[in-house]
C-alpha cells in the first residue's frame, strides 16, 4: 500500500481494508500524476512476464488470448496479485479507439484495477463493469419508488459498449464516464486491467464546448461528491462484479443492464465495414448489441462504433 497525495485525502488504508477480503493480496497505490494508469499496469505485467512486447487484447478481442509462455524462472504467483492504481492527474489517459482521456486533480477520478481473471467467456465484461459502477453510484434497485407510485427511471444509463451517461430523457444524456478493459498474458495467467474515468466536478464555463456527447459530472447527482468518496464507493462493487462475472458470465445481468440501457428502442447508426442503421433491441447474454434493420443483427464490442441516430 503506497500513497503520495498532497492534495486529496484518499483514505488508502480504509480503501485497502475494504478490498482485501474481496481481492486477497491486493495493493493500493495513489499517485499525484501519471501518464495512464492502464498503461503503467500493463507495462508492469509485461516486465513481470519477461515479455515487454507481449500483445495487449482489448474489448472485442478478449476471446482470443493468443499464445502463452512460462513466466521467467523464479517469478512468484504474487507477482500478478491484484493492484488498484489511482492517478490524481492523468496526463495521457486512453479511451476506446485511441481517444484521449485527460484528468485533473479533484475534477475527475481515474483509476485502474488489475487482477488475474479466468472467466468462461469474456463477452459482456465492459457492460458488467459499467453496470457495477452505475449501481454503486446510484443504489437501487434502479427505478425503485414509493409504494403506490410509478418507479422513477434511473438517472445513470449505460451506452453500449462502455460508457456511463447521466440521462436527460429517453435516449438522451451526457457522458459521465467511460471504461477501458485490456488484458495481457503473464506466464500461464491472463491479467485483466480495468480502467475507469469518471467526471466529478462541473466544467468551467465554456469548458464542455466541443464535446460531442456533452458533459456530465457526479456533482449533478450528489453536490458533495468528491473523487476519493467516489473511489471508495465504486471499487468494492467493481471487485464483487468482476468475481461474479468470472464465475457466471454476463447472462445473469441482462435484465439489470436493460433497465439502464440508453440505446434501448432508439434508432442507432453503427460504423462497420458496411454501414448499418436500425433500432437497438438490447443486448444478448454475451453482451452483443442487437440491432433490428430488417433482420436482427448481432454487433460485437470492439468491431464497431455506435452513435445515437438522428431519426
Amino acid at each position: 500500500m503506497r500513497a503520495s497525495t498532497p492534495h486529496l485525502n484518499w483514505g488508502a488504508e480504509a480503501l485497502w481494508a475494504s478490498l482485501e477480503p474481496l481481492l486477497p493480496g491486493i495493493s493500493v497505490e495513489v499517485l499525484p500524476s501519471l501518464d495512464s494508469t492502464n498503461t503503467r499496469l500493463l507495462e508492469r505485467a509485461r516486465a513481470l512476464g519477461g515479455d515487454p512486447d507481449a500483445p495487449v487484447t482489448r474489448s472485442g478481442e478478449l476471446d482470443e488470448p493468443g499464445p502463452r509462455r512460462p513466466a521467467p524462472q523464479g517469478r512468484r504467483t504474487g507477482d500478478i496479485a491484484p493492484c488498484l492504481l489511482v492517478a490524481e492527474q492523468q496526463t495521457h489517459g486512453r479511451g476506446r479507439q485511441g481517444r484521449e482521456w485527460i484528468s485533473s486533480a479533484g475534477a475527475s477520478l481515474t483509476f485502474s484495477l488489475s487482477l488475474p481473471l479466468q472467466p468462461v467467456q469474456w463477452g459482456g465484461l465492459s457492460l458488467a463493469v459499467g453496470l457495477a459502477l452505475a449501481e454503486a453510484l446510484e443504489p437501487g434497485p434502479p427505478g425503485s419508488g414509493l409504494a403506490g407510485h410509478a418507479p422513477a427511471p434511473p438517472r445513470l444509463g449505460l451506452k453500449w459498449p462502455n460508457d456511463l451517461w447521466l440521462l436527460d430523457g429517453p435516449g438522451r444524456g451526457r457522458k459521465l464516464g467511460g471504461v477501458l478493459i485490456e488484458t495481457v498474458t503473464v506466464g500461464q495467467h491472463r491479467l485483466c486491467v480495468v480502467g475507469v474515468g469518471l467526471n466529478v466536478l462541473p466544467q468551467p464555463a465554456g469548458g464542455a464546448q466541443g464535446l460531442a456527447s456533452g458533459y456530465a459530472c457526479l456533482q449533478e447527482l450528489d453536490p458533495g461528491a468528491s473523487a476519493p468518496a467516489a473511489l471508495a464507493r465504486v471499487t468494492p462493487s467493481l471487485a464483487r462484479a468482476l468475481r461474479r462475472f468470472e464465475a457466471q458470465g454476463f447472462a445473469p445481468l441482462v435484465a439489470a443492464y436493460q433497465r439502464r440501457d440508453l440505446l434501448w428502442g432508439q434508432t442507432v447508426s453503427i460504423t462497420v465495414p458496411e454501414a448499418l442503421q436500425g433500432t437497438a433491441e438490447g443486448v444478448d447474454d454475451q453482451g452483443a448489441l442487437l440491432v433490428r434493420s430488417g433482420a436482427l443483427h448481432r454487433v460485437v464490442s470492439g468491431e464497431v462504433s455506435v452513435r445515437l441516430g438522428t431519426g
